[in-house]
């Protein structure tokens, strides 16, 4: 059997041909679609990858199926369609799965399909033989508890393919019942060049938001970090929620219930903090170097309440001061002089400079402040006592409960296992600090999460529940979240109550809410257990994190009951497997999730696909659309206004509402007429919205140097027609069918194909999938959208990209759109007072079309211009 590898991250293209135009090269092995849909609900995410593969060739070829999902997440569904027959994983214990697991070891493959891949991500890979001529549809699911870190929960996306993508797409939808505070995308993806390719939308309650990203071929081999491989970096959807109520958010559905609790209005508790650094010989170097580098820094951010102390270590234990000393200027000049000083040398004595650590803090109480000791090591205990069980127990014996100690890792020579089960004895967590060019800013990041502690002792209890997940923290830190889940076992219970009893600076304090246990909360069909799939999650989580440091008896039951619950949901953790069955006569393959710095046995080489190209054969069938090459297109700057068709629902038309917000009083805003439109022009803070009459043709695009217009005619349902005219080219796209023609050539396009259709050419790019028709013509991109709203079409064009140095017009040509906000209801819009109103329009640009919040001015203020300006004799 020939063999072909291609690794798929986020990668895929679909091959045709055609006769009359030139025919791209093609890949033996061709992804022709790739999706990325994460849903996450009340900090729960859910995300499914969706791969999609045609074997081109007259012979079966091995495709690989290679992508990296969080540490942090379990891999719950993996699904193989092969020729329409599923082969499904299947979640089965470890020692279960063990022979599987041999026979794969004793071939000499890779046994353990899920491994280790850097700071945050593992890879999952497995491989199946296609037959010639043939496809595969890859699923895999995995889901994770966003934790909240420095005041923002982070979802991860990792783009790293081995070429681009044709219809290549990224969908995340985020619903929180107390509101959405802020949403931001960072990360390598998010640059200048991909700008466009981003859409972010926050609905009007704020309490749901959208992120797209839809990258074109082009921009996926011409932006920053991007070649011929396609793209190659990260997507960060970072976000918090609003806090209306300081004695948490609860929530139950379906006899379960989740508290999340971070109250901010108490005051941050003064610290006592001792830094243990390693300077044994191993820390000789970058290492040692970036850790001064980032003791300057947290020194520097110390406040003047804090007291603070240092100890550095090797084969022997130097303190710097034997008091802790409070964090005054000239304290901390001299600790800053003590640091730049230290030098790499000798063994590594953990256990004296623990112990020093723990008695330097317990020999200076301070009533209504808050202990920490941070130790810093690269290496074994080689000086002293060096067996680690006896170390542990001592240091557990000193501390007594009193305090957290944080053990951070630095590199891969440590031994991990130790520092974490030293740290889970003393409530404490232990991190691992990687080798590389940002090291102390790793370590500075750490600091910075246990830098202001707010409540100390935090206990949590809940009347009437059970099988809860933990409720006892030593601390609670500004920026971060408590959250507890569990089960409510009393079937009377009608109300759920929680009491919180903590410690702040210089009392008790005590936080109680209640949610009732009847009334389910709005959430879709398919996420009504997500609470309890939560609740799973976080139990099997720190049953994992608990046993590490337990003995006997209670380790092996914690084992037990995070394994019953790892099946039950079909969790891949470290004490299950996903068996991954094959089609006949091929191998098993197991799926292991690592433990933090554990080794995965590599796959033994295997051949990258560069295979032959498929020839041009005649092609006049229109069930397919041709294959033509794309040009290359510029991108336009994030900071460019995109403009964005809205149209506000039918039932508000003809009718007056009062909008009020906390920013300015109560206003009346008469919305559009039966015989309006709502177009919206994206700005920030809020979008700028106005009417627009139905019943013209209006110029929506035009751009003269490059031969490209685009005019659509306006009605009570949208746009019924729109024409894309580029040279010789046009482009006639309704809510029936769009037509292509370039005067040798006419193609049809009707909605609703069961497969996607694709047309190309060396200037135009054309791709009807789902509900959506993407459309590149030279340096223009425009996504049709086909809503249906009250048994109604709807067609709605979203401009994604515009020539960048280019003076475009129409309506959705005008890119320089500022203004500013001024008291009351006036805003500035190119240095003249307009009058505004709160209103609200829905976003029809993105398929789940949300409500959004903006500014309603009039239609010549908004575009500087008349109607007449804008309208066209025809299309």
């Amino acid at each position: 059997m020939a063999r072909a590898t291609i690794i798929l991250t986020f990668i895929g293209s679909l091959l045709l041909c055609f006769t009359s135009v030139p025919v791209k090269k093609s890949r033996d092995v061709d992804i022709y679609s790739f999706h990325i849909n994460s849903t996450v609900n009340s900090r729960y995410a859910v995300t499914i990858i969706t791969s999609r593969v045609a074997n081109r060739l007259n012979e079966s070829k091995e495709v690989h199926f290679q992508v990296k999902i969080p540490k942090n997440a379990f891999i719950t569904k993996f699904r193989m369609i092969i020729e329409g027959k599923m082969y499904d994983g299947v979640v089965k214990q470890k020692e279960a799965a063990q022979q599987q697991y041999s026979q794969a070891v004793s071939r000499g493959e890779s046994a353990g399909i899920v491994s280790s891949v850097g700071r945050t991500l593992e890879e999952f890979k497995t491989s199946v033989t296609v037959a010639a001529l043939s496809k595969v549809t890859f699923h895999l699911t995995y889901e994770e508890l966003l934790k909240r870190r420095l005041g923002k929960y982070k979802l991860q996306i990792n783009a790293q393919p081995m070429q681009p993508v044709a219809d290549f797409k990224v969908d995340v939808y985020i619903t929180e019942r107390s509101g959405i505070s802020f949403l931001e995308v960072n990360g390598g993806l998010k640059t200048q060049e991909m700008s466009s390719a981003v859409i972010t939308t926050l609905s009007a309650s704020t309490k749901e938001a959208w992120v797209n990203f839809y990258p074109t071929r082009e921009q996926q081999t011409n932006c920053e970090g991007c070649g011929e491989n396609g793209l190659n970096g990260d997507l960060f959807i970072e976000y918090d929620v609003k806090r209306p109520n300081q004695n948490g958010e609860l929530q139950a559905l379906n006899s379960y219930f989740v508290h999340y609790f971070a109250p901010t209005d108490v005051q941050k508790i003064p610290k006592n903090v001792v830094f243990l650094i390693d300077q044994s010989g191993s820390m000789r170097g970058t290492k040692i170097h970036q850790t001064r580098l980032a003791m300057l820094k947290i020194l520097g951010d110390l406040a003047e309440d804090d007291y603070f102390g240092l100890i550095t270590f090797d084969s022997i234990v130097h303190v710097w001061n034997p008091e802790l000393l409070q964090a005054k200027e000239e304290n901390l000049e001299k600790a800053k002089s003590f640091v730049k000083a230290i030098q790499a040398r000798g063994g590594t004595n953990i256990n004296q400079v623990v112990l020093n650590g723990v008695e330097m803090i317990k020999s200076h109480p301070r009533q209504g402040s808050a202990s920490i000791v941070i130790l810093l090591t690269d290496g074994d205990p080689t000086s002293g006592e060096t067996n680690t069980e006896r170390i542990q127990a001592n240091v557990k014996k000193a501390i007594d409960g009193k305090f957290p100690l944080y053990c951070l890792g630095f590199g891969f020579d440590v031994n991990f296992d130790f520092l974490e089960k030293m740290a889970q004895e003393n409530d404490g967590v232990a991190r691992r600090i990687y080798e590389d060019s940002d090291a102390d800013l790793q370590l500075q990041g750490f600091y910075e999460e246990v830098a202001t502690p707010l409540l100390t002792d935090v206990q949590l209890k809940y009347p009437g529940a059970a099988n809860l997940t933990q409720t006892s923290f030593r601390q609670y830190y500004n920026g971060s979240e408590i959250v507890v889940a569990g089960q409510i076992t009393d079937n009377s219970l009608e109300t759920l109550k929680t009491e919180v009893i903590a410690i702040s600076k210089n009392t008790n304090v005590t936080y109680q809410d209640f949610t009732s246990t009847k009334d389910l909360i709005d959430v879709l069909p398919q996420h009504e257990n997500f609470i309890q799939r939560l609740w799973a999650h976080l139990t099997v989580k720190q049953l994992l994190e608990k046993e590490v440091a337990l003995t006997g008896q209670e380790k092996e039951a914690a084992k037990k009951k995070a394994l019953d619950l790892s099946l039950k949901y079909e969790f891949v953790t470290p004490l299950t497997s996903m068996v991954v069955t094959k089609p006949q006569e091929e191998e098993t393959q197991v799926a292991h999730k690592p433990k933090e710095g554990a080794e995965t046995p590599k796959r033994q080489s295997s051949r990258r696909l560069t295979g032959s190209l498929l020839k041009s054969p005649h092609y006049t069938n229109t069930a397919h659309l041709p294959q033509l090459q794309t040009d290359r297109r510029k991108k336009m700057s994030i900071h460019d206004l995109t403009h964005t068709l809205m149209m506000t629902k039918k039932d508000d038309r003809l009718r007056s509402i009062t909008i009020s917000d906390s920013e300015a009083p109560a206003r009346r805003v008469t919305l559009q007429s039966a015989s309006d439109l709502r177009f919206l022009i994206s700005a920030q803070p809020k979008p700028i919205c106005y009417n627009a009459p139905v019943g013209h043709k209006l110029s929506l695009l035009t751009d003269t140097s490059s031969d490209f217009s685009m005019n659509g005619e306006l009605s009570e349902k949208g746009f019924q027609l729109i024409a894309i005219h580029y040279k010789t080219a046009k482009l006639l796209v309704s809510p029936t069918e769009s037509v292509y023609s370039d005067g040798e050539t006419s193609v049809t396009l009707r909605w609703g194909q069961p497969s996607a259709d694709r047309l190309e050419s060396d200037s135009v790019s054309i791709f009807l999938r789902d509900n959506e028709l993407d459309v590149t013509m030279g340096s223009v991109r425009v996504v049709f959208l086909l809503h249906k709203k009250d048994k109604e079409l709807l067609l709605w064009p979203s401009v994604r990209q515009q020539p960048r140095n280019a003076k475009t017009q129409g309506i959705l040509g005008k890119t320089d759109l500022q203004y500013i906000e001024l008291p009351g209801s006036t805003i500035t819009i190119m240095d003249q007072e307009v009058v505004a109103h709160l209103s609200s329009a829905t976003d029809y640009r993105i398929p789940a079309a949300p409500s959004v919040e903006c500014w309603l001015v009039p239609f010549h203020s908004a575009l500087q211009g008349e109607l007449s300006d804008f309208t066209v004799s025809q299309l």
